[in-house]
């Protein structure tokens, strides 16, 4: 049994190994570089939607994107754009985190 993200392929073996590790130092760097990287995407996604789409929808209102004034797309399609592409951004990231990670329990295991 195997599983497939963003093409690369994890056998069962793989997966049990990253969710029982056993350096707790090495999982705990691993929960942190996550919860880093979540809040500063979170911390994106609120200034496009809530910050250009709310509180500067005045100033951005005076340039035009497609026939649209800029700050009216922000507001109704831009934040949706922007959070789509913030999800494949999270998944690419944690693709390279979880080989960097797994990668490093392999070095550990062969000590």
């Amino acid at each position: 049994m195997f599983a497939r993200v963003n093409n690369v392929r994890f056998n069962q073996r793989d997966i049990d190994k990253m969710a029982s590790a056993k350096s707790s130092k090495r999982r705990q760097a691993f929960a942190a570089t996550v919860r880093s990287l979540m809040w500063k995407l979170l911390a994106v996604w609120l200034i496009v939607s809530f910050g250009f789409g709310i509180l500067l929808v005045e100033p951005l209102n005076e340039y035009r994107l497609g026939g649209y004034k800029l700050g009216f797309w922000f507001a109704q399609q831009g934040s949706i754009f922007v959070f789509i592409a913030l999800i494949f951004y999270f998944s690419a990231a944690m693709t390279r985190f979880e080989k960097r990670y797994s990668e490093q329990d392999d070095s550990e295991a062969e000590k």
